[in-house]
C-alpha cells in the first residue's frame, strides 16, 4: 500500500498529535506494514468460517443485571462530594 509522509501528517493532525520528522517516518512504516497485513488477509476465503466475537470461545461472565438494595447507602453516600436527601447531587449538564 502507498501511504506517503503528508497521509501520516494529517491522519496526525486529525487525531491532535504532534510528530517529529523522525516519527512521521517511522508511523509511515508502520502503518504500510499493518495495511499490507490486512490486504492478505482480504485475500483469504472466509466464506465458510462463521463470524465470532472471541477466538477464546469466552462467555458471558456477568451475573443477571437484576436490582437489588444496597445495604448501607449511607456509607455510600459518605463518599459524595455533594448530596441532597439520600441522593448524590450533580451538576445541572443540560442546557
Amino acid at each position: 500500500m502507498g501511504i506517503q509522509k503528508h497521509d501520516v501528517e494529517k491522519i496526525a493532525k486529525l487525531a491532535r498529535l504532534e510528530l517529529s520528522p523522525d516519527e512521521v517516518e517511522l508511523y509511515q512504516g508502520q502503518l504500510v506494514k499493518i495495511l499490507d497485513s490486512m490486504a492478505e488477509l482480504c485475500k483469504l476465503d472466509t466464506a465458510s468460517v462463521p463470524p465470532t466475537t472471541s477466538v477464546l470461545g469466552a462467555s458471558n461472565v456477568f451475573r443477571e443485571d437484576e436490582p437489588r438494595p444496597f445495604p448501607e447507602p449511607e456509607k455510600l453516600l459518605a463518599n459524595a462530594p455533594e448530596r441532597e436527601g439520600p441522593y448524590f447531587k450533580v451538576r445541572k449538564v443540560i442546557e
